[in-house]
């Protein structure tokens, strides 16, 4: 097998845990503005100098004051400083937030477009509600740390500079009874950031299994009512929501030691500074401004520790969001346009030696070797678990074999790029889905142009479904409902049906598309059917032999071997199993027509 095509049998590709590099790197690819992020910036330092001037007014007033020698014009600046710091604050935490979003934006883009080109062996190995949680709970954390933590970040390291030089100047020694706490606050956060972010990895992965949960049972909630499951499901959910209660937990046990932890480091030095400082401005070795002052710096410089801690926390948690969001845009994907523009596929397939398997040393088509000549009917009969939807896969090529070749004419399969194969097959599966939306826009749904109203008139009169959309009360522009549930089974089939008219393929594939249907129903999907088929290249899989007596060649497969091929009067003859098969379906439908 092409090792380009190989996933790891989990379906993803393996990733080492996200570094600070890995994280900026992420950041960047988004393109984010970079004069709005140092607009932001600026205006966040602009924000912080002003603070640090406040103080320096407060120490002149405090030393001077007296009602009579008020000086309204020093107040007045006091007063302009903080309307300034005010406005460069918000307009700064406004522009930041722009970025941020852009950035989620840009992420959750990549994301996307990631997740549609994903080969099905990775969906086959992820729940839904895990891509989901992927692009809305992982990116949110990445959004939260540059529009709430970034700002606090820069301008946090500037004050704390700031303020400690201030304090310096104004007086050296209590400026050293402060720095003495600073160890203790390091080594306090130091561990428990790193506990953060192992629990905030746990929690993005269990809020991912819940998603997936969510979305699963919701998405069949029809057959939760009606299997009375609903007590079932509340109890898994119930259960994924406890542990996220017990993961909320823990990170409230960090947070909870955090804050207290370096509250007590820092009211400890406020005690001693104010101490210390008291016993100087008694002696007279210090003025009543400059303490006041100093005590406002140490203020400046106390909050930023705050705020530091709170960007480290969640520089953590997005670190761990961004091992998970990383891994997933590494994941090898499709490549739709990549190889040889197929025209045409009005030519012979052949299947030489073909093998496959979901997962090692479990094989589920071995040495399939067939020709499907074009224009010709084919049909693959075979117990339940033999192999046959398989086949499907392996031609619409959502798998590469393990081994052998599909050929198409002279040429490998693979030589042609995935886009112009597909484009090139119609299918009909069994449950036709449909997607949330009008009757047009399924009919049109995946074709690369605008179809005219007499196209798609003309494509739904073939499937035999013009009239009934019509009889609707919005006609083609009625809303079918999540999945299609707003219409019968039939009517999903003939739209489906009509969309294969529409796309004109060379290759038609039917998963015995009529097996679920009413009498009536039934009878127009198969004129619908043979409407189809006319010219075109089929391959269908059957579990009613009804369906395909008259097709040119019936393949019998069992246990992913091809044990029979011929018409059905041949395999009638040459094939017991087959033989079983027809007279236990004879003998069903001589009884059903018995009890008619």
């Amino acid at each position: 097998m092409d090792p380009r095509n190989r996933l790891k049998m989990d379906g993803t590709a393996s990733s080492g845990p996200a570094s600070f590099k890995s994280f900026f790197n992420l950041i960047a690819s988004t393109k984010p503005s970079l004069p709005l992020l140092i607009t932001a910036l600026v205006l966040s330092v602009g924000s912080t100098l002003v603070s640090l001037l406040v103080p320096l007014f407060t120490k002149s007033l405090v030393d001077g004051f007296s009602l009579a020698s008020l000086d309204y014009r020093q107040m007045a600046l006091i007063a302009a400083a903080f309307t300034l710091q005010a406005a460069t604050s918000g307009i700064s935490l406004y522009l930041l937030t722009f970025v941020g979003q852009r950035i989620v934006v840009g992420i959750r883009d990549r994301l996307w477009k990631k997740q549609l080109a994903l080969p099905i062996r990775y969906f086959d190995a992820h729940g839904t509600g895990d891509l989901i949680s992927r692009m809305a709970n992982d990116t949110a954390v990445v959004k939260a740390l540059i529009t709430e933590n970034l700002s606090s970040f820069v301008s946090g390291i500037l004050a704390m500079v700031g303020s400690v030089s201030l304090l310096i100047s104004l007086n050296w020694k209590m400026a050293l009874v402060m720095l003495v706490a600073l160890p203790v606050g390091i080594g306090v956060i130091a561990p428990l950031a790193r506990s953060m972010r192992r629990v905030s990895m746990g929690t993005m992965d269990e809020n991912a299994r819940f998603t997936t949960l969510l979305a699963q049972v919701l998405s069949e909630i029809r057959l939760v009512k009606a299997s009375n499951a609903e007590s079932r499901e509340y109890r898994k959910g119930q259960e994924t929501v406890e542990r996220l209660f017990q993961f909320g937990l823990k990170e409230g046990r960090v947070q909870a030691l955090v804050g207290p932890m370096m509250g007590l480091v820092m009211m400890g030095m406020l005690v001693l500074v104010i101490g210390y400082g008291g016993l100087l401005v008694s002696s007279g070795q210090l003025s009543a401004g400059d303490l006041v002052a100093f005590i406002l710096y140490l203020i400046q410089a106390i909050i930023p520790v705050g705020q530091l801690t709170a960007f480290f926390v969640q520089l953590q948690k997005a670190r761990g969001a961004t091992q998970s969001i990383i891994t997933l845009l590494e994941t090898p994907e499709e490549k739709p346009e990549e190889g040889v523009h197929l025209e045409a596929a009005r030519l012979p397939i052949r299947f030489d030696r073909v093998s496959f398997s979901y997962l090692p040393g479990e094989p589920v088509s071995r040495e399939l070797s067939f020709c499907l000549e074009p224009g010709t009917v084919t049909a693959i009969v075979g117990p339940s678990g033999s192999g046959k939807t398989t086949l499907f896969s392996l031609l619409e090529r959502f798998y590469e074999p393990d081994s052998g070749t599909i050929l198409i004419g002279s040429k490998p399969l693979r030589e042609f790029s995935l886009a112009s194969w597909r484009r090139r097959i119609g299918y009909v599966p069994q449950e036709s889905p449909l997607m949330a939306g009008t009757i047009r826009e399924n009919i049109a749904y995946g074709l690369d142009r605008e179809p005219s109203d007499e196209e798609l008139i003309e494509a739904a009169r073939l499937a035999y479904a013009d009239e009934f959309i019509q009889g609707l009360p919005n006609g083609y522009d009625t809303e079918v409902g999540e999945r299609g549930v707003k219409l019968s089974g039939g009517q999903r089939q003939r739209i489906a049906i009509a969309r294969a008219f529409l796309r004109n393929p060379d290759i038609l594939m039917l998963d015995e598309a009529t097996s679920s249907l009413d009498s009536t129903s039934e009878h127009f999907v198969k004129l619908a059917l043979e409407n189809l088929m006319r010219g075109r290249t089929t391959l269908i899989i059957a579990h009613r032999l009804s369906t395909v007596i008259d097709a040119d060649l019936i393949l019998f497969v069992e246990k992913g071997r091809l044990t029979g091929r011929g018409t059905h009067s041949e395999l009638v003859d040459s094939h017991e199993l087959y033989r079983s098969f027809a007279e236990q379906q004879l003998r069903s439908h001589d009884s059903r027509e018995a009890r008619a």
